[in-house]
């Protein structure tokens, strides 16, 4: 929330918080959607929810994968993976690519993209735990917690001493400007989020923004609605690899929607390990 006023809205409203969640359909009047249908898309955090459109909904046809992978590999999270990592960065084999906040639900994903291009990937993360599932189950290069740095720029030099041609951007702040010092020319960041800003009384500038005139560096912001059109392509490229084992996915299960209050505030300083998901009902 920005400020009292809409926290005020909220609770005076009683409505529920909507989010992106699995739904099986109990009783429609919308063709596209019937009786026993399985969909992502955004409801309520409610064991019900009265949609008035399929508009923004995708039906789930292949239910040979966990369900709960229609709230991040293969839903939101993996189709920003996707486009972002491919379509805005548009790697090449053997380029150096830089992952923030990458044990998260999508930068554990571009990671993977990136090793399955031939590119050397290097991770951050906040915690040695986080710092170890990134080299030993995703398969980084390498990796590093962030907290542990006193200087960012020593940190990213010391493990891009060549220079970085991908920055896919999650957390802003300080990572960012320590990262734009150490592009290389042409080098191309996809802005994905940035974390460390959204709950700041006043945001962090950034000091280095010379480096992107130097360097000629592409800086694009992105939103995973500009993909959803290449939904079907998307599954297409990811199933088989998740099928075959060659992804990897991580998830953050609680248990009942009581949990949700606190998953969702874990989620700002770094609890989670992975896709974070709150299971309100099973099938």
């Amino acid at each position: 929330m920005a400020d009292g006023s809409e926290k005020n809205a909220v609770v005076s409203n009683k409505k529920p918080i909507t989010g992106l969640g699995v739904s099986k359909v109990i009783d429609s009047r919308n063709p596209e959607l019937k009786e026993g249908d399985l969909f992502w898309g955004i409801t309520g955090w409610e064991e019900y929810s009265l949609l008035k459109s399929s508009e923004g909904l995708f039906k789930i046809h292949h239910t040979d994968i966990p369900l709960s992978y229609y709230t991040g590999i293969l839903g939101m999270p993996g189709l920003t993976a996707y486009g972002g990592f491919y379509e805005v960065c548009a790697p090449k084999k053997g380029e150096y690519v830089f992952v923030s906040a990458a044990s998260g639900a999508v930068g554990q994903l571009v990671g993977q993209f990136a090793k399955l291009m031939g590119c050397y990937v290097v991770g951050s993360a906040g915690t040695q735990d986080k710092v170890e599932l990134l080299k030993n189950k995703f398969g980084f290069d390498d990796a590093f917690n962030y907290k542990e740095e006193p200087d960012l720029n020593a940190a990213v030099k010391r493990y891009f001493p060549e220079g970085i041609d991908i920055y896919f951007e999650n957390v802003g702040g300080k990572m960012l400007d320590a990262v734009l010092l150490n592009m290389r020319v042409r080098g191309r960041i996809a802005v994905c989020g940035m974390i460390s800003q959204y709950n700041c009384d006043q945001p962090e500038g950034v000091h280095n923004l010379m480096s992107i005139v130097y360097k000629r560096v592409r800086i694009e912001g992105f939103a995973v609605a500009d993909y959803y059109p290449q939904y079907s392509k998307f599954l297409d490229f990811i199933l088989p690899y998740i099928r075959e084992g060659k992804i990897k996915y991580v998830e953050d299960i609680v248990e009942g929607l009581e949990n949700g209050p606190t998953a969702l505030i874990g989620l700002f300083n770094g609890r989670n390990v992975g896709k974070q998901v709150v299971v309100v009902a099973s099938q």
